[in-house]
């Protein structure tokens, strides 16, 4: 046991110029202070105390002598030409050292901080301190420091030594034995003598005596209990359930490959189908009718009667054997390299009903060369994005661990458990299942990838003029993305911060838009945006979202310029897609007025009834209202977290995008397959059960760090994992299968000719 003495004074001088010192001698140190105690804030503000108490730092018993008297001397003395009154009073404390699971309860102020010993029990070796308060304020401040004397438990030198947070009704520090070679420490709990390190407000800028502020009450009732933190055991069954919760996908994923290449064995033995099917679908082996009856609007024009759309899709059908092969020549140009003439592809392409032959008349060695480019571009963007990222955070880390200030990083500090140097290991173990998904992802698709590349071989009819034209680029790069957004939001997550967050959402971006971009290029191949001009928008949005982070808390005049960029970027896609890549701008600044008021002489005045094009016109309304919803909430709000904004528009977008695609594809009396109709329903499910844990706030870099430790909450999952974490795990199944739905879902049209497939 540990004995530890208080020292009590109080002076009723106010006289500042002849303050009475006070000096206590120990055995091993000196601690010295002065009555009336003077504390410093912002402008020049002093806070004076008449009554101040402190703890004297103990003389713990050695081997060698056990326990023995120690002789204390204290020393008053003033400089003063007149006499002063003072009171002493020493006190031995009977609760100095705390015990494990029991509860203390006690009071301090600024002028009279406490600090208790602590030490560890023989089968523990880690702890979590939690301490709570009823009251938000007064601020204070809790540190964990080595047994040295003499212990800093003032607002102006708490910070000198150990490891510390700021406070208002909570507050958690995890402690492991290996940091202290002794096997104990002190706790220092400090009040400060202003709240605006905590959120509270900042004082005014006054000058003259009126910045003095006199036995200012600002006292706090705390409760401390120290819990013993996870066993090592903890962390092997964590890292077995994150590893095998997501190999268990890859179980998955082979059983269906296996049961579908058993049913493709059957009916090839049954002599129905080629045992080679090029898309890994069930096709049948002669040319059926298409999917779309003669009574739908997209029928009401026949275009197998017209011969052209069919015949320019013949340089497939010339290719020799290994054609497909990477060739300079090949490589993807600015100019156009369909073989008709720019007016022939205009006047197909202004046909109030389009059909798939419309839209895939390239050479399609070339547009698959187009779209692998997404694929070794994003390769070479996250290589370059990630190395500077991880080198950031292991710096804020190193940070972190060195001058112990844990108010640079916004965890959750009720569950956050260390591993190594990192202070959070949970929070980046459960970002595997993105890499793992991300990586299987890639291994469908390559499969599907080698069944197309043998179909074509064999010259198989179905995959030269059948269902959508099979371009696998923007698919590896989508599981790129998936597996760099793991890699990012681990990054952040080893110290999140404000600075910092940008490195979480980036990828998110990249995966919504290369998801909007796969849509649209299903049925319009030859039109989609080239890897070049899509990466060069993500890094604009990307540097928007930087910019937010910077200008966006309080700067009007950026969300007045982000609002009007919103809403432009918003009409100048709606009429590309509306016109189907066919709106040019001329080559002065007058053509573009001479073809706005052309356009709208021609679909608003000339056909004010009805659109050319109904069903795009739908959705590009709906579109731009929600834009332009954002772009007013944004404009109106300023939200503090501006990439989470940005990441909702494109979310809503993408959803809205792939709603419309679900519904006119029902609409056109084609099917939904199985494995897609289940994809799509656990898509829903997953995600609806993601968004509730991603809004169950545990901390918050929006605020303070005292504030934001006021939302953290214990673990859910094995002691290891909190809601955040769950979140990672789930968001990361329903990205996988949001990806497989858009792999999956026109597999139905793997036997319709081109020409009987609609475009929308």
């Amino acid at each position: 046991q540990v004995d530890a003495v208080r020292v009590y004074v109080n002076s009723s001088s106010e006289n500042l110029q002849y303050p009475v010192l006070f000096v206590v001698r120990q055995q091993k140190g000196v601690l010295s202070w002065q009555v009336p105690l003077i504390f410093r804030g912002l402008y020049q503000r002093t806070y004076n105390y008449q009554e101040v108490s402190r703890t004297l730092c103990p003389s713990e018993p050695t081997p060698e002598t056990g326990p023995s008297d120690e002789t204390i001397f204290v020393d008053v003395s003033s400089m003063a030409p007149f006499n002063i009154a003072y009171e002493l009073l020493v006190t031995r404390l009977e609760n100095f050292q705390l015990e494990t699971n029991k509860a203390f309860n006690f009071t301090a102020s600024p002028s009279q901080p406490q600090y208790f010993l602590y030490k560890f029990p023989q089968d523990v070796d880690s702890v979590i301190i939690k301490v709570v308060s009823d009251a938000v304020y007064p601020c204070s401040v809790v540190s964990v420091q080595d047994i040295v004397c003499p212990v800093y438990d003032l607002d102006h030198n708490v910070e000198f030594n150990g490891v510390y947070q700021s406070m208002t009704k909570q507050a958690a520090i995890t402690v492991q034995r290996k940091d202290f070679p002794g096997e104990r420490f002190f706790i220092v709990f400090v009040i400060k003598p202003e709240d605006y390190a905590c959120g509270g407000s900042v004082p005014s800028s006054i000058h003259g005596n009126v910045n003095r502020t006199w036995n200012l009450q600002r006292t706090k009732n705390l409760q401390v209990t120290i819990v013993p933190s996870i066993k090592k055991s903890i962390y092997v069954q964590a890292m077995f359930f994150s590893f095998l919760s997501f190999l268990s996908f890859y179980l998955g994923s082979v059983v269906v490959a296996f049961v579908h290449y058993i049913r493709v064995r059957r009916k090839a033995l049954a002599g129905r189908l080629s045992p080679e099917d090029g898309s890994g679908i069930v096709t049948s082996s002669h040319p059926i009718a298409a999917s779309t009856p003669e009574g739908s609007s997209y029928g009401a024009i026949d275009e197998s009667s017209s011969s052209g759309g069919h015949q320019l899709s013949s340089p497939e059908h010339g290719l020799p054997p290994g054609s497909d092969t990477d060739s300079s020549v090949e490589e993807e140009s600015d100019f156009d390299t369909m073989p008709e003439i720019e007016s022939d592809k205009n006047v197909i392409r202004t046909k109030v009903f389009l059909y798939l032959s419309d839209l895939s008349r390239k050479d399609r060695r070339i547009v698959s060369k187009k779209y692998k480019i997404y694929f070794w571009n994003i390769i070479t963007i996250a290589v370059f994005y990630a190395l500077p990222v991880i080198q950031l955070v292991i710096t804020y880390q190193t940070v972190v661990n060195v001058t112990g200030n844990q108010d640079i990083c916004y965890y959750n500090f009720l569950c956050a458990h260390p591993f190594g140097v990192l202070s959070a290991f949970n929070n980046i173990l459960s970002n595997v299942g993105h890499m793992l998904l991300g990586f299987l992802f890639l291994l469908i698709v390559l499969r599907r990838d080698i069944l197309h590349r043998r179909a074509m071989e064999m010259k198989d009819v179905y995959t030269l003029d059948y269902g959508i034209p099979k371009h696998f680029g923007l698919f590896y790069a989508m599981g790129i993305a998936l597996m760099m957004e793991g890699v990012l939001s681990a990054c952040y997550h080893v110290c999140p911060n404000y600075s910092n967050f940008q490195f979480d959402t980036s990828f998110m971006y990249m995966i919504a838009g290369l998801c909007m971009l796969k849509l649209y290029q299903t049925r319009h191949p030859d039109i989609n945006a080239s890897a070049y001009s899509a990466y060069a928008s993500f890094a604009v949005v990307i540097c928007l979202a930087v910019l937010g982070v910077v200008f966006g808390k309080n700067d009007m005049w950026f969300w007045v310029i982000f609002s009007m960029i919103h809403v432009l970027a918003s009409l100048a896609l709606s009429t590309q897609i509306y016109y189907v890549g066919r709106f040019k701008i001329g080559k002065c600044y007058l053509g573009i007025f001479r073809r706005a008021a052309m356009v709208l002489y021609t679909d608003c005045i000339k056909q004010c009834s009805r659109p050319m094009y109904m069903d795009r016109m739908v959705l590009l309304i709906v579109g731009n209202l929600v834009n332009w919803s954002f772009a007013i909430f944004g404009l109106v709000y300023r939200p503090r977290d501006f990439a989470s904004y940005m990441l909702g528009i494109f979310i809503c977008n993408l959803l809205l995008y792939l709603a419309f695609y679900i519904i006119m594809k029902l609409r056109s009396s084609e099917k939904l397959l199985p494995i897609p109709l289940f994809c799509i329903v656990a898509t829903a499910v997953v995600w609806a059960a993601a968004l509730y844990f991603f809004f169950q706030t545990l901390s918050s870099w929006e605020e303070t760090p005292a504030e934001s430790r006021e939302k953290n909450r214990p673990c859910i999952l094995l002691g290891f994992f909190d809601d955040h974490d769950v979140w990672h795990f789930l968001s990361a199944a329903a990205l996988f299968f949001s990806f497989l739905v858009l792999l999956t879902l026109d597999d139905d049209l793997d036997a319709v000719r081109r020409d009987k497939i609609p475009v929308f």
